[in-house]
């Protein structure tokens, strides 16, 4: 992403890690509520799966992880 260096929330403001998702999910650039461009058909919004990363509680990758497994609800 321009400007930033890393991801990581030590690396990062809340407000930097806002601008992360929220670029990261405009790249879809649909709306979510009836869409199954990622797969997530039933599982909740995908941005408020971010929030502990938003909130510095969880890294990304920890987040997408969970994910893949099938633990996160959104």
């Amino acid at each position: 992403m321009e400007g930033i260096k890393s991801v990581l929330v030590k690396d990062t403001t809340r407000e930097e890690r806002i601008r992360i998702v929220n670029r990261s999910l405009a790249i879809c650039g649909t709306e979510c509520e009836f869409c199954n461009g990622c797969d997530n058909i039933g599982g909740g919004r995908t941005e408020t799966f971010y929030q502990p990363y938003i909130d510095g509680k969880k890294e990304l990758s920890e987040i997408n992880a969970e994910y893949i497994a099938g633990s996160v609800k959104g």
